[in-house]
C-alpha cells in the first residue's frame, strides 16, 4: 500500500544527485567501562531481532498509480542487516582514521530500493573507545528527529543493559487523551481558518518589509548583500568531515562577558575561523560573509497566546572586521535585528518568508547560475541543543555527539553544532573539492576562542 509523502519530502527526494546526497548523519563516541558487553555484543544487540517500526521499514517510490509522484511503500523484503553495518578502523586507529571514514560513508548515495537509513557500528580506535555513525534520508527525518531518535537507545542509567534499538517499535502511550466533540472540531476549525486568513493576507506587507530590510543590509530572512566566495559554487558529492568539542563553560564565560547568547559566540567564533581559513587561502572576500542561521522563536499567534515558529536569520558575520570584539558584537546586533523582525511575524509568515529566502537554492543546480548571480547567503550555521546529563549504552558512557550535515550546490560548506552535557560539539561538513583542509578550521576555532577570552 502507498502512502502519500508531504511536498516537502519530496523536494529532498527530487533534488537530489549524485553530486548532492539529502541525508544527515550523527557521529557518537562511546567510552567502554570495565564490566560492560565487548563492542562485538554491543553489535550484535543492535543487528539482531525483528521488530523493526514502520517508519523503518517504508521505501521512496514512484508509478503510474502516484501520477509520478514520490509515495512511501512498506519494503517487504527488509533486511536489518542490510542497515545495520560493522566497521572496523584500520591501523594505527586513530580519530583521524574515523574521521576519514564517516567522510567517506557521508559521500554516498541511500539505496532508494530499501529504506533510506543507515547504522555503522565502528571499533578499532587505539583507545578503546567505538563509535557509531547513523545516516538518514532527510526526506524521513531530519537531523533534529534523528539526533533524537539514536538518544531512544541511550539512557541516564549507567547500570541499565540490554535497551531496545532505535526502529524498535513503541507501545502506546497509556493514557490516550479524549478525543474533541464534534462543536469543538467545529469551533477549531473556525479559529484556524480565521487566523490562516489573515496571516495569509497580511504576507504581502510582511514581505514588503522583509525585502526592505535586506536592501538596507539588515538582518531578516532575505539576503541581498552576500559577497561571492569559495563556498558558493556547484560541488561534487565527495565530503570531507571535521569534527572538534570545547567545553562549554568556555562558551559562557565569554557570552557572560560580553552580555549575549551562546549562539552569538558560536557564529562569532565560526567568523573568526572563517575570516583566517579564507586568508590563508588568499580568498577572503572583501563584503562580510552572511550565514544563514536557523531560529526557534515564541511568536504571536492569534489562536492561542503565543506559539512556537521555525524561521531563519541572515546574519552578517563581521568577517571584514579584523578585531574579534568587533566581530561578536557586529554578530550580537546583526541576530538582535533578525529576530525582532521575525517576532513581528505570525509563523506562517516566518515560514513564507523564511521559504522565499531559501528558494535561492535550488536555482543553485542550473549550470551557469552560480557564476551569474550572488548567492542568497555564503553558508549555513546551525547550533542544535543535546542531552543536558551523560548518557550511557549499555554501561558505556556517551563521550561525544558531532553532527554531519548537508553541503548543497553553491553551499560547499556547513556547520552544525550540538550541546551535550558540559561540551558544545562542532561538525564541519564539506565538499571535498571545494574546500580544502577542511580540518584547519578547527585550530583556528580554537584561536578564536582563546581571542574572544582574550578581548573579553
Amino acid at each position: 500500500m502507498l502512502l502519500p509523502m508531504s511536498p516537502t519530502d519530496s523536494v529532498f527526494l527530487s533534488v537530489e544527485s549524485p553530486q548532492t546526497p539529502m541525508h544527515v548523519g550523527g557521529l557518537q563516541l562511546f567510552e567502554p567501562a570495565a564490566d560492560v558487553p565487548s563492542a562485538a555484543e554491543v553489535f550484535s544487540q543492535l543487528s539482531s531481532g525483528d521488530d523493526v517500526a514502520p517508519l523503518f521499514r517504508k521505501r521512496p517510490r514512484r508509478s503510474i498509480s502516484t501520477a509520478g509522484q514520490w509515495a512511501w511503500e512498506e519494503d517487504q523484503q527488509f533486511d536489518l542487516r542490510h542497515h545495520v553495518r560493522h566497521n572496523s578502523l584500520p591501523s594505527p586507529g586513530r580519530v583521524l582514521e574515523l574521521l576519514a571514514l564517516c567522510s567517506r560513508l557521508h559521500s554516498t548515495l541511500l539505496d532508494r530500493q530499501r529504506p533510506l537509513w543507515e547504522l555503522h557500528f565502528i571499533e578499532g580506535l587505539a583507545d578503546g573507545r567505538f563509535a557509531i555513525y547513523f545516516k538518514v534520508h532527510h526526506a524521513l527525518l531530519d537531523g533534529v528527529s534523528a539526533q533524537r531518535l539514536l538518544q531512544r537507545i541511550l539512557t541516564k542509567d549507567p547500570a541499565a543493559r540490554d535497551l531496545p534499538p532505535p526502529w524498535a517499535s513503541r507501545p502506546a502511550p497509556r493514557h490516550q487523551p479524549a478525543p474533541p466533540t464534534p462543536e469543538e472540531v467545529v469551533a477549531n476549525l473556525l479559529r484556524t481558518a480565521r487566523g490562516v486568513a489573515s496571516d495569509v493576507a497580511g504576507i504581502p506587507s510582511a514581505l514588503v518589509r522583509t525585502v526592505n530590510r535586506g536592501l538596507q543590509a539588515q538582518s531578516a530572512p532575505i539576503s541581498f548583500a552576500a559577497p561571492r566566495s569559495i563556498f558558493n559554487v556547484p560541488i561534487s558529492g565527495s565530503r570531507r568531515f571535521a569534527a572538534q568539542s570545547w567545553p562549554l563553560e568556555r562558551i559562557n564565560r565569554i557570552r557572560r562577558g560580553a552580555r549575549c547568547t551562546v549562539n552569538d559566540v558560536v557564529l562569532a567564533a565560526c567568523s573568526g575561523a572563517l575570516r583566517t581559513y579564507l586568508s590563508s587561502l588568499d580568498a577572503l572576500p572583501e563584503a562580510p560573509l552572511i550565514a544563514m542561521v536557523p531560529v526557534a522563536l515564541r511568536v504571536r499567534d492569534r489562536n492561542r497566546e503565543s506559539g512556537n515558529a521555525i524561521g531563519a536569520v541572515m546574519c552578517d558575520l563581521g568577517t571584514h572586521l579584523a578585531d574579534p570584539a568587533d566581530r561578536l558584537d557586529t554578530v550580537r546586533r546583526s541576530m538582535k535585528e533578525g529576530k525582532q523582525a521575525l517576532s513581528e511575524l505570525s509563523p506562517l509568515q516566518i515560514v513564507a518568508m523564511t521559504g522565499l529566502g531559501m528558494s535561492p537554492l535550488v536555482l543553485q543546480s542550473i549550470p551557469g547560475y552560480a557564476e551569474l548571480l550572488r548567492p542568497p547567503f555564503n553558508l549555513i550555521i546551525s547550533n542544535v541543543p543535546g542531552p543536558r546529563t551523560p548518557l550511557y549504552l549499555n554501561g558505556a558512557r556517551l563521550d561525544g555527539i558531532y553532527p554531519l550535515s548537508i553541503p548543497y550546490h553553491g553551499q560547499a560548506l556547513n556547520i552544525t553544532c550540538t550541546s551535550y552535557a558540559d561540551e558544545l560539539s562542532f561538525g564541519l561538513t564539506g565538499c571535498r573539492r571545494t574546500v580544502p583542509h577542511l580540518q584547519r578550521m578547527l585550530g583556528y576555532l580554537e584561536d578564536e576562542l582563546t581571542a574572544l577570552e582574550q578581548a573579553g
